[in-house]
């Protein structure tokens, strides 16, 4: 079989770009439409226009991986029913198992594409398209949204009203340091400053209370250098800051984040968790879309390929709440991430006892 083999091998991943390559296009084109206008009004370069659709075209690809996956197998696999190849393959001996492994092969293969642009490349060009969004579209904000708190420690957090991008400057801020429900010591501003030559923080007009059983001590200053776990970049950083990172990036971020005892470390093992876990959906779908159009039917490949549609956008909504439940704490985060993966899984196993032998 390894003339057919490559065979299969072959058309399955001509039509799974095919697939991948229209769906992209027909998205971009109802973007590009939806956003014209705003292109004109903020005079947006054609240029910048481009290298943003070309990275939303990535980031495109990547959500659609299990819909062309689906659609590329059953459309195969359909036809190749219909034309009564499957019929004969099995009729020659061949087991069902050894039908798959052209499949498996060629879903192995977008399983690695799919995890090399997931590590090192989906992060630029998501990074790339947040950036466009805030430059253009929200007319690059000059600041940062108001109220920030982050965790700088263990027992330690910071809050800004607001960070001013230009000059490093942030306003109203308070460094906290809370044990066991009670405040320690509270350190108060009017102003917190950057130093660039020395790459420390500089309050102004500060105020410093320290608490102890017997009384507090009291006092002010106008200026107090301090050592922070932290730089301007923490203060700016987009909500999908985890998803911009490149795989090596984000196993550093998560150590960091581990050591200042932050709370948001969960948005960013949940994301690697999910960078691991998806390729195999790749693996998955196509072991259930080969079982299901395997059999000849009458009415053409239609009905499998809407099955097809149906099966696909059922997994990415699982998917996406499975992550969602995982990100608002979950007790085991990492089953949370995989659970699409497993009952697609068992689903397949129970679909191949259907199968044509």
């Amino acid at each position: 079989m390894k003339i057919l083999d490559w065979l299969i091998i072959k058309e399955f991943l001509k039509t799974y770009f095919f697939v991948v390559v229209m769906l992209i296009l027909i998205v971009l084109v109802l973007d590009f439409t939806e956003k014209n206008d705003t292109y004109i009004r903020n005079e947006v370069p054609s240029g910048e226009i481009l290298l943003y659709m070309g990275n939303y075209g990535l980031y495109l690809n990547n959500l659609l991986t299990p819909i062309t996956v689906f659609i590329a197998v059953i459309f195969i696999t359909s036809k190749m029913a219909g034309r009564t190849e499957i019929i004969a393959i099995l009729s020659s001996g061949v087991s069902f198992i050894r039908l798959l492994v052209p499949f498996l092969s060629a879903a192995v293969m977008i399983g690695a594409i799919s995890f090399l642009l997931n590590g090192w490349i989906l992060p630029g060009a998501t990074a790339g398209v947040t950036e466009f969004r805030i430059k253009y579209l929200d007319k690059g904000r000059a600041s940062t949204d108001p109220n920030i708190h982050i965790k700088v420690g263990p027992d330690t957090y910071a809050y800004l009203s607001r960070f001013f991008r230009t000059g490093n400057t942030g306003y109203n801020f308070t460094l906290e340091e809370i044990r066991d429900g009670e405040l320690i010591s509270k350190l108060s501003a009017d102003r917190i400053l950057w130093d660039t030559t020395t790459n420390a923080w500089k309050v102004m007009n500060w105020r410093l209370r320290k608490l102890r059983p017997d009384g507090e001590d009291y006092s002010v200053g106008e200026q107090l250098d301090t050592v922070l776990s932290i730089t301007p970049a923490d203060f700016d950083l987009p909500e999908n800051h985890h998803e911009t990172l490149k795989l090596p990036e984000l196993t550093k971020q998560i150590k960091i984040l581990e050591d200042r005892g932050a709370d948001n470390v969960n948005y960013y093992r949940i994301e690697r968790y999910v960078r691991f876990m998806s390729p195999f959906a790749a693996l998955i779908l196509t072991f259930i879309g080969v079982i299901m159009s395997a059999r000849k039917t009458r009415g053409g490949s239609g009905f499998q390929i809407a099955m097809g549609f149906l099966l696909a956008f059922i997994y990415i909504l699982l998917f996406i709440l499975s992550r969602t439940f995982a990100e608002n704490g979950a007790q085991y985060p990492i089953f949370a991430v995989w659970l699409p993966n497993i009952l697609f899984a068992l689903t397949g196993l129970v679909l191949y006892k259907t199968v044509p032998r």
